[in-house]
């Protein structure tokens, strides 16, 4: 090895550390072994919030203070300012008076032999609870007049968010002779948004009538609505003069579809089938009627 070359690894010795050296020794914590909880705002116990509550006073039994009968708006405003807002509260809350009248069918029946006419419509007046309420229902032919009309007075007391309980008198126009009828029934919303209706009739005369009908409204669309409906009617026993045969008597079924226009103005189109039933078939035949008919239906169902 020359010279020059002992002379350049000798400087590089020089310059370059030892490896121990070049490893840097950590650094101590210089608060290492202070005890520092006592020095102020150093305590990091649990806030107040956390702590046990407790009241340094004994045990009682004392009555709690009534709560207070009247209103800070009492203070401020008249008496016959609140007076009239109070008012208006209870009606919007309970208290309110409405009314409603609705059709529910009203049409025009294309049958063979003869067309008709048909109608079923209510109306109400009263509130949440308490209701009057007037019922008609009908049907004639074109050409023959009307061939039964009833008009039925009831209250209507609601039994609970879904049903009312109805109660008074119904009175025949047609057939005569006339006949008057202490009513009793039902209506409400099952399950499913079926809508039914039920009641019981005793006439003047002791005969017992019953009648039952349901309807239930299927959406196609928003406005298109499709309606099954179905009406029986019952008879406790015969009656002659209004040919009317003991059981079933009568059986409607019928299927329209309405489009609404608006929600209170709809008109339909559907088809109908009138039945006679059981001993009132018998009628029928001895007055040269048909016992039972299909009717292409187009009507207005309508409220306001």
């Amino acid at each position: 090895m020359s010279r020059l070359h002992l002379l350049a690894a000798s400087c590089l010795l020089a310059v370059s550390p030892p490896l121990a050296a070049q490893t840097a020794a950590p650094a101590s914590d210089p608060h290492a072994g202070h005890d520092m909880s006592a020095m102020p705002g150093m305590d990091m116990g649990a806030p107040p919030e956390q702590a046990t509550g407790g009241t340094a006073l004994p045990a009682g039994n004392a009555a709690a203070p009534s709560p207070p009968t009247d209103h800070y708006a009492d203070r401020i405003f008249p008496p016959a300012e609140m007076a009239r807002v109070r008012d208006a509260l209870s009606r919007e809350h309970g208290r309110g008076t409405f009314y409603q009248v609705m059709f529910n069918l009203a049409e025009y029946q294309a049958r063979k032999g003869g067309d008709g006419y048909r109608w079923d419509g209510e109306a109400w007046f009263g509130g949440d609870i308490n209701r009057l309420t007037l019922k008609s229902e009908g049907e004639g032919s074109v050409r023959g007049g009307v061939d039964s009309a009833e008009v039925q007075a009831l209250y209507s007391r609601a039994i609970d968010p879904y049903w009312n309980l109805q109660a008074g008198v119904r009175q025949d126009i047609r057939p005569r002779p006339a006949r008057t009828y202490a009513t009793i029934g039902v209506e409400g919303l099952m399950p499913y948004l079926l809508e039914v209706e039920g009641a019981l009739f005793l006439s003047d005369k002791g005969d017992l009538l019953a009648r039952a009908e349901g309807y239930y409204d299927q959406r196609i669309t928003q406005r298109l609505i499709l309606q099954p409906r179905i009406e029986l009617n019952f008879a406790a026993r015969d009656v002659p003069e209004d040919r009317i045969g003991s059981g079933l008597s009568n059986a409607e079924l019928g299927l329209r579809l309405r489009y609404e226009i608006k929600r209170e103005f709809a008109p339909y189109v559907g088809v109908s089938y009138d039945r006679k039933v059981g001993d009132t078939t018998s009628y029928a035949r001895q007055d040269g009627e048909h016992v039972g008919s299909t009717s292409l239906v187009i009507g207005l169902r309508s409220w306001f």
